[in-house]
């Protein structure tokens, strides 16, 4: 594997694993929050320029509905990374102190929690648009893939979008991407271990969407070209 590509999983898991952390910030604490806040941001930057290849061909080539998805996506996860870097900065007690910044803070409170929510919701879906990538990569690690391990990766994937829809109502995250409250619950008493598998499950389910909202509008290019 070429190092560029061991950079990009790199940076992709790594990601992944800090917005899984970032949503629960009140278990993980204040000041542990805005580090990781910031080394998302780090990441994001990283993850950008490892494909600014993409970056330089958006005004090239024919845009088909699977393109424009695509495209959607990556724009809703710039602006919602955008919203969370202005009020993360906004609201910063530690990393950012020294700026010494004051006033009404309701503001970008809440867009901070729009920011996080939608911003979760639509990083996992971009992560599904790119899943046969990531799939494909590890079976050429692996050497292949039999039938068998297929059937096996397509059942576990309907349990964990299962297992995600409930943690998704279990969690209230409806309730916080439309703002019907603006205050986020966390139960101390409960294992971070606990939360971050509910998320990681909810994470999960827009993955799967994600993986075969692509896998349906293929198949029906397909049959449209055929």
């Amino acid at each position: 594997m070429k190092p560029k590509m061991k950079a990009k999983i790199t940076a992709d898991v790594l990601m992944t694993i800090g917005l899984l952390l970032l949503m629960g910030y009140a278990m993980v604490g204040e000041t542990a929050h805005e580090w990781i806040g910031t080394g998302m941001f780090v990441l994001f930057i990283l993850h950008h320029i490892l494909n600014s290849k993409w970056t330089k061909n958006l005004r090239k080539g024919k845009y088909t509905s699977i393109r424009i998805l695509q495209t959607t996506i990556a724009a809703a996860v710039f602006l919602a990374m955008l919203g969370l870097m202005v009020s993360g900065i906004m609201l910063s007690r530690h990393v950012f102190r020294f700026l010494n910044i004051q006033g009404d803070t309701s503001f970008f409170r809440t867009l901070h929690m729009l920011s996080s929510y939608w911003g979760f919701v639509l990083m996992s879906l971009h992560l599904g648009l790119h899943w046969n990538q990531m799939i494909g990569m590890a079976r050429k690690i692996a050497g292949g893939s039999s039938r068998l391990s297929t059937i096996l990766l397509r059942c576990a994937g309907i349990i964990i979008a299962g297992y995600g829809a409930w943690a998704f109502f279990k969690r209230g995250i409806p309730s916080y991407l439309f703002l019907r409250t603006q205050f986020v619950f966390f139960n101390f008493e409960e294992p971070l271990a606990f939360f971050l598998l509910d998320y990681a499950a909810a994470m999960g389910l827009f993955v799967w969407i994600g993986h075969y909202l692509l896998f349906f509008m293929q198949r029906t290019r397909k049959k449209k070209t055929i």
